[in-house]
């Protein structure tokens, strides 16, 4: 068979830094330079700002970047994304997106897609996909990042016992039944597909990946201690996305507890919907800085500066989604202390490696991180095992290796229905 023809649809891409977006670039550049044809369908880039990046266009545009045909499709953004106008955001990527999908699978026989990859979130948008599959004759596949319908009801965007809840919960069990392999981060999460209905020979983990351009930058991170007055202080970091999911003002209250400690700085760099929130709530605090996302030049120097990391979540995310930012936390060989329940899929990840806090207690928050500030071997040993962890679950080349030959398996299966 020729080279394997892979079309993505998915909401989020690069240049967006955080979040699904660059995963969704390295993979399709990395498959795209293996050999492989790669279009992506995508949105107008907006996270984690929640407005669209300025420089472009409010329309749909096309161009090549990385070897990769991109075309971004306009949608609704929403400044604050609460539960009906989250929804209106994905269903509108959905809806404008169906154009370019449907000429991708109209194209001549010799240039259709073999596979299509729908990225969820948003899963509205696998519908899309779907019918773009149907038409070219390819498998569908479907990649989980995040279970959105069970995180709008955990972080109360929706009511559990609501219509439409329980709408989106239904929609999302069938919709994830039309692939012909749904994929995802975690074994847990793999674990909640079948649960879901998903035929476990149709389910396949699949993680995201250390960032191999965030290396470990001392000089940088000296620079920044200065520039942002940390000194020798032991610094306790939080950077990503910021809102109800992560459960994100707990790490305030927990600073607050510390105030005595002047030993111990917490930084929060991030951007979201929560931020302003955030900014209330820290007002008066002098151990704890709020700045803003780093550029992908200086997450070296940021993730060496650290002396631990944060990764708070509300209680009942954890197997939702598995954070991210995690992989690039436990690869810069640093501890982390995650705020999760035992048994649950982040704690597995943290365990031997970090410390595990329960969600929403800033009392046992402060005092796993006055713990790991008074004991700097305790520090470097689950630091140690921190590197170790990523070298052996989250290397990039490993898993984009196992992406291209299930993909190529896949689209020769065709032949065999």
């Amino acid at each position: 068979m020729s080279a394997t023809r892979i079309l993505v649809v998915g909401l989020n891409y690069a240049p967006e830094p955080v979040g699904i977006g660059p995963y969704s670039q390295g993979l399709a550049e990395a498959l795209a330079a293996q050999g492989r044809e790669v279009a992506v369908i995508c949105g107008q880039p907006y996270y984690p700002r929640w407005q669209r990046y300025p420089g472009f266009s409010a329309g749909w545009t096309k161009a090549y970047e990385g070897g990769v045909s991109v075309t971004r499709c306009p949608h609704y953004i929403p400044a604050q994304p609460g539960g009906l106008k989250r929804i209106v955001h994905l269903a509108s990527f959905a809806l404008s997106a169906l154009p370019a999908a449907l000429r991708a699978a109209l194209r001549g026989k010799g240039a259709r897609p073999h596979v299509v990859i729908a990225v969820a979130p948003a899963l509205l948008s696998v519908v899309t996909a779907w019918l773009a599959a149907r038409i070219a004759g390819a498998k569908l596949w479907v990649h989980v990042q995040d279970f959105e319908a069970e995180a709008a009801v955990a972080t109360g965007l929706l009511r559990r016992d609501s219509l439409p809840a329980r709408l989106a919960l239904w929609c999302e069990r069938h919709i994830l039944r039309l692939a012909d392999r749904v994929s995802t981060i975690g074994p847990q999460m793999a674990s909640r597909l079948v649960a879901k209905g998903v035929a476990p020979s149709r389910v396949t983990e699949l993680r995201n990946w250390a960032d191999a351009r965030f290396i470990p930058d001392p000089a940088g991170a000296a620079q920044l201690r200065s520039q942002w007055g940390l000194g020798t202080r032991t610094v306790a970091l939080y950077s990503g996305n910021i809102a109800l999911k992560q459960g994100i003002e707990v790490l305030v209250d927990a600073a607050r507890l510390l105030q005595d400690r002047t030993d111990i700085a917490f930084v929060i760099c991030g951007e979201g919907p929560s931020r302003a929130v955030l900014e209330h709530h820290a007002a008066g605090l002098d151990n704890l800085q709020l700045r803003d996302l780093q550029p992908a030049a200086r997450m070296g120097a940021m993730l060496a500066m650290a002396d631990l990391h944060l990764l708070p979540q509300i209680a009942g995310a954890a197997d939702l989604v598995l954070p991210s930012k995690l992989t690039n936390m436990l690869a810069s060989g640093k501890p982390v202390v995650a705020t999760s329940e035992p048994g649950t899929g982040l704690s597995a990840e943290v365990d031997g490696c970090g410390v595990m806090s329960p969600p929403g207690d800033p009392a046992a928050l402060a005092q796993s991180i006055a713990a790991l500030a008074d004991d700097p071997a305790w520090r470097s040993a689950l630091g140690k095992a921190a590197r170790q962890r990523a070298i052996e679950r989250w290397q990039k080349d490993a898993i984009v290796g196992r992406w291209a030959e299930e993909l190529d398996a896949l689209a020769d299966s065709r032949s065999l229905v």
